[in-house]
């Protein structure tokens, strides 16, 4: 599925992708029907016979997905697949990627700066800069050794608050004057911090609580150097205009 449309406008849906069905070996008359099921299954059926140049946005990139589907490949590579859509059509498209992903019946590489996209519908990522793969990351593994922390920004010295805090089994970082990084041990209630802070009467300015994100990853990983590629895996294509890009795998 590519980035840019690259569509016959006078061409309905149907028709075009029957074509990209013939040519990708597909006899005549299986490459029609194989075209009929992915429009329906993108949620085209009713629009398969209009010409794509009436298409809207979010239409188009539905098509393309189509295109990519209509000769059932065993590897599926999505670039940009929601690109430009509204709300409800990126969506729509989230749970399609999701359901060729759980139907195993193929395997998907997606390449995206859309964090969120990526962390909904990936189990790998691969982070490239400069053409270089600087990161790898097992998103399911992520999720699950992933800790919890708060960030906690004091009105007075945090330094008391942070020895009691770390004698309870927080682990307690300062980033700054007044403000601090805590780890949370599993279980640990944040009632626990206000309690501390009452007991010492010292005003809490701000207490954010919140679980590394691969926005996270993703910038500590801009910030290093190209590390150690995994294994068996195949480097992306140097990123375009020099842009970082995320390779995931699913």
């Amino acid at each position: 599925m590519p980035e840019n449309d690259a569509f016959i406008s006078d061409m309905t849906a149907v028709t075009f992708i029957r074509m990209l069905g013939e040519l990708s070996g597909l006899p005549a008359q299986a490459a029609l029907e194989r075209a009929h099921e992915v429009l329906f299954y993108v949620g085209l059926g009713e629009a398969r016979y209009r010409k794509l140049g009436t298409y809207s946005l979010g239409m188009k990139q539905m098509a393309k997905l189509a295109q990519a589907l209509v000769h059932g490949p065993r590897l599926l590579i999505l670039d940009e697949p929601t690109n430009g859509l509204d709300p409800i059509a990126r969506q729509r498209m989230v749970r399609l990627i999701r359901d060729i992903r759980d139907s195993g019946r193929m395997h998907i590489l997606l390449c995206s700066h859309l964090l969120r996209d990526v962390e909904e519908t990936c189990e790998e990522v691969l982070i490239l800069k400069d053409g270089q793969i600087v990161h790898y990351s097992n998103l399911e593994k992520e999720r699950s050794t992933n800790k919890q922390f708060v960030e906690l920004e004091t009105s007075g010295d945090g330094a008391p608050l942070a020895e009691d805090l770390n004698q309870l089994g927080c682990t307690c970082t300062a980033v700054g004057t007044g403000r601090y990084r805590i780890i949370l041990p599993e279980g640990f209630a944040l009632r626990e911090i206000y309690r501390v802070a009452a007991e010492r009467d010292l005003p809490l300015r701000r207490l954010s609580y919140r679980r590394d994100t691969l926005e996270d990853i993703f910038l500590k990983a801009m910030e290093g150097d190209p590390g150690p590629q995994p294994h068996n895996s195949a480097a992306g294509s140097p990123a375009k205009r020099d842009e970082s890009r995320l390779g995931s795998q699913i």
